[in-house]
């Protein structure tokens, strides 16, 4: 596993479930840039409970970083051809919305 940051855009809808001893849990899908061009999925799931709520308040298309453990992989799509792709267990799920507001308070406080 890999420490690291990855952002990018969400693609479909995150999801809930429970494990099965009831614990809540996310998982979404995330459009990454590799650093030649392509796109590649990475398969995310979040288990902190405040990660989970802001991930649940995005949309399909809404860009997003997320921090945790990544895992590459590789999978079959369906045309049958293999293709490079991520897992990562995201403990922290960050916004545009929370980088401005971020930036906002930082620039308050340092009189700027």
């Amino acid at each position: 596993m890999i420490d690291a940051l990855i952002s990018g855009k969400l693609y479909g809808a995150p999801k809930q479930g429970e494990d099965k001893t009831g614990n809540p849990y996310t998982t979404a899908k995330v459009k990454v840039a590799a650093g030649n061009g392509d796109m590649l999925l990475c398969g995310v799931i979040v288990f902190d409970s405040v990660a989970q709520a802001t991930l649940l308040a995005l949309e399909d298309g809404d860009s997003v970083a997320m921090s945790g453990t990544l895992t590459p992989k590789v999978y079959q799509a369906k045309d049958g051809e293999y293709r490079p792709g991520l897992d990562m267990v995201a403990h922290v799920v960050l916004t545009a919305y929370q980088v401005s507001h971020k930036r906002q308070t930082i620039e308050g406080a340092a009189g700027g």
